[in-house]
């Protein structure tokens, strides 16, 4: 069994590398569920369905002007971009999944007492590319 330390861990929105400005990051895949129970069952049947899934991003904010998560995600809202997520980091042969995705959403937060934050909620769009990295 080989431990990984989530500090290796590489995403990007539409194209920009946002890992510097990123503390965490979760791809929820998933599935529609059917009932397809008939008469004479004394308990539900269920069927799988269309796949789907979530994805979110949240960090410590950076006003960098061009790079920052501000700059790259807030005019992404509502449009749909390449998610990339190495949840091993960089490397050949580790794991990548790679999918479009809808921006729902970006959210601010400023605690009086501690640093601004910023997260990002993602709808997952199309089959996800989970692959292995080229070299």
């Amino acid at each position: 069994m080989a431990f990984i330390h989530g500090k290796k861990t590489f995403v990007s929105l539409a194209a920009k590398n946002l890992s510097a400005y990123t503390t965490t990051s979760q791809m929820e895949k998933n599935s529609d569920s059917h009932d397809v129970t008939t008469y004479g069952k004394d308990a539900h049947v269920f069927s799988g369905g269309l796949l789907g899934g979530t994805g979110t991003m949240s960090g410590i904010y950076d006003s960098t002007a061009v790079t920052g998560p501000r700059a790259v995600i807030e005019p992404l809202v509502g449009t749909v971009v390449e998610w990339i997520r190495q949840p091993e980091g960089a490397g050949s042969g580790l794991p990548q999944d790679k999918v479009q995705a809808l921006v729902l959403k970006y959210t601010e937060t400023n605690p009086v007492a501690d640093m601004v934050t910023w997260s990002c909620d993602l709808q997952l769009s199309d089959v996800i590319n989970s692959t292995a990295q080229a070299a």
